[in-house]
């Protein structure tokens, strides 16, 4: 097969006119994009900044800033490839998704599930940005929560993104929806030391202790009577942050073992009496 270089010749020319028709349009819609997408980051931040003024709609910001950026980019788009190609109208992309919607939709079928679930966790706020959440294997603060995935930091210092349809339909413990958490700790006294007695002095010292709460009261109840003690169990309120919650709880436990073992309460391990008989006998 013979191919006549003046018709290919003649091809690259024809295509290099047109590029260079084409070109002013292309420059003209790479720098209307560009104002739309500037303009589009500005109303994103514009919106989180006043969103961030409000704690009860922080999330709801994030969610209305990332919207009106997407819309704007998506209109600037559309004028982009309206100046490029004279001949497109907005009407023949949306033909083109609804041909091609189903398609579409099995191919990034996780990809908007993700996006959904960031979008519904955002508006229903069950946690927020600073929060210290429990889900699954892991335990950590909430850094961030964008429209795929959510940003944990765990407390020995790594980064765990969790996909958002995860958190939407998985448990979730937020260890910071309430302004006072609880913790407790059993304390085993001997059978023959006085159970008012010791409650009286295990309340004593969890009063004591800076960063214990007055309200709630902390409690002592009475929970088993095991094989060698009598286990009590101890109860107090703090703030509900881990650091919080370590500190205290350390604090606490010291300073019940000091009165106790200060006032004579016995505090005792578990024993074990073996017999040996005489097989001869």
């Amino acid at each position: 097969m013979n191919l006549d270089p003046s018709l290919a010749l003649a091809q690259v020319q024809r295509m290099l006119n047109d590029f260079l028709r084409l070109l002013p349009a292309m420059v003209l819609a790479l720098v209307i994009f560009g104002i739309f997408f500037l303009v589009a980051r500005t109303v994103r931040n514009l919106v989180r900044r006043v969103s961030t003024r409000s704690e009860a709609h922080r999330n709801v910001g994030l969610v209305l800033g990332r919207l009106a950026q997407w819309a704007i980019l998506l209109l600037g788009l559309l004028i982009a490839l309206v100046i490029v190609f004279p001949g497109f109208s907005p009407g023949d992309l949306i033909t083109a998704l609804g041909i091609s919607g189903v398609a579409i939709g099995f191919a990034f079928k996780d990809i908007l599930q993700n996006f959904l679930a960031g979008i519904l966790i955002l508006l229903t706020e069950p946690f927020r940005v600073g929060d210290q959440i429990i889900t699954g294997d892991f335990e950590g603060t909430v850094e961030e929560i964008q429209t795929r995935a959510t940003f944990i930091k765990t407390y020995d210092g790594r980064r765990v993104v969790i996909p958002n349809a995860d958190l939407f339909t998985d448990k979730v413990t937020v260890n910071t929806a309430f302004e006072h958490r609880r913790s407790q700790y059993d304390v085993g006294i001997g059978y023959g030391d006085d159970i008012g007695r010791a409650r009286e002095l295990i309340l004593e010292a969890v009063r004591s202790v800076g960063g214990v709460l007055s309200r709630p009261e902390p409690d002592v109840l009475v929970v088993e009577l095991a094989d060698s003690t009598i286990n009590l169990r101890a109860r107090w309120w703090s703030h509900p942050t881990r650091i919080d919650v370590l500190q205290v709880q350390d604090r606490v436990l010291e300073a019940i073992k000091m009165r106790l073992t200060h006032e004579g309460i016995d505090l005792p391990f578990p024993t074990q009496v073996l017999l040996f008989h005489d097989q001869t006998e």
